[in-house]
């Protein structure tokens, strides 16, 4: 029988010198296959790869799509592109983002646990806000085993602590502790696949990010509509149930846990207001040019253009102040402020 073979990893902030310190712990004969996801740019060089094979015994590569899956393999999703698992492969998709980012950890380790089940072990390091709570549940409720890193020694809590908070996990751990469990687990025998049943809800998701269209797929079956639009495409935003815990995703398919919404919602606040002030700081510049091209001809046009544009200039400046006393805001932080008050 197989062990536990197939290892799926997120992170975030701070991930680099965590994934270099457990990849670097893997032995050479590491059983299984382990596929990493970290939340990187669009524009990234893409050198976690490299990195990673330098870092330890194990051979480590950038995914390829449709490329087979390898035992004894690192392999790390592209910038912009999701990594899912499909039965002995690989796919590489443009999917929707989910928590503003694609490659996104969720993606992932859902696929995983609909492809392979209690094969799966999920592991979850250093990061901000909470990407991979959802797929860690998902690797949990098909039979997988949990791993998060201990909060305390995580150069970002968020992400290990949202897991802690909301999944039964199996093993709470310092970095150090990790690759040593993982090579355990690889080798001890699980139950032959086929001993469960992949949820409809599930199905839907790792369809999503394989690029089929949300709306074709019933999406709107698995939850009831929001009040809320999506930050991404501007589409009412369906509130799902997980785990008795809101989700949302949009009927294109963008997808944000109820932080992640609360950071990218307060976040476009600040843009938005950006963009006001450069609206009236324009809309003042072109009344004072008026001003001076209607000049002597009509003083009183004149006086009126420069007394718009210094209410133009009194309104601007308020809204600045607004800029400067606006916060983008998180659960943790929202958590942070409270506690500093008690």
């Amino acid at each position: 029988m197989p062990g536990r073979d197939i290892v799926v990893v997120g992170t975030s902030a701070g991930g680099v010198e965590a994934l270099r310190e457990l990849v670097g712990g893997l032995p050479a004969d590491f059983p299984g296959s382990v596929f990493i996801v970290m939340h990187t740019a669009p524009d990234s060089p893409g050198v976690l790869a490299q990195i990673l094979a330098r870092a330890g015994k194990l051979p480590a590569a950038a995914a390829s799509n449709r490329e087979r899956v390898r035992p004894g393999r690192v392999y790390v999703a592209p910038p912009d592109m999701h990594l899912l698992l499909e039965p002995g492969l690989m796919r590489l998709t443009r999917g929707p983002k989910e928590n503003r980012f694609r490659p996104a950890v969720d993606p992932l380790f859902r696929s995983a646990a609909a492809v392979y089940g209690p094969r799966v072990t999920g592991v979850i390091l250093t990061g901000g806000l909470d990407d991979g709570t959802s797929g860690l549940w998902a690797v949990k409720r098909l039979g997988g085993v949990a791993v998060v890193q201990d909060p305390e020694e995580a150069f970002m809590p968020s992400m290990p602590q949202s897991a802690l908070e909301q999944v039964e996990v199996d093993y709470t751990l310092p970095l150090a502790e990790i690759a040593p469990l993982l090579s355990r687990l690889a080798g001890t025998s699980v139950a032959e696949q086929g001993g469960y049943e992949v949820p409809e809800e599930l199905n839907i998701e790792v369809k999503i990010a394989m690029e089929d269209n949300a709306r074709d797929l019933g999406l709107a079956r698995l939850g009831s509509p929001s009040v809320f639009t999506c930050p991404e495409c501007h589409g009412t935003l369906l509130q799902l149930k997980e785990n008795d815990r809101p989700r949302y995703r949009c009927h294109t398919g963008h997808a944000y846990s109820s932080d992640s919404l609360l950071s990218e919602l307060t976040e476009s606040v600040e843009d938005t207001l950006w963009s006001a002030i450069r609206s009236i700081a324009e809309s003042a510049m072109l009344m004072r040019h008026m001003a001076e091209h209607v000049g002597e001809s009509d003083a009183p046009a004149a006086a009126r253009f420069l007394e718009k544009a210094r209410e133009a200039e009194r309104r601007g400046e308020i809204v600045r102040r607004a800029v400067f006393d606006h916060e983008n805001l998180s659960e943790e932080k929202v958590a942070e402020a409270a506690d500093a008050v008690k």
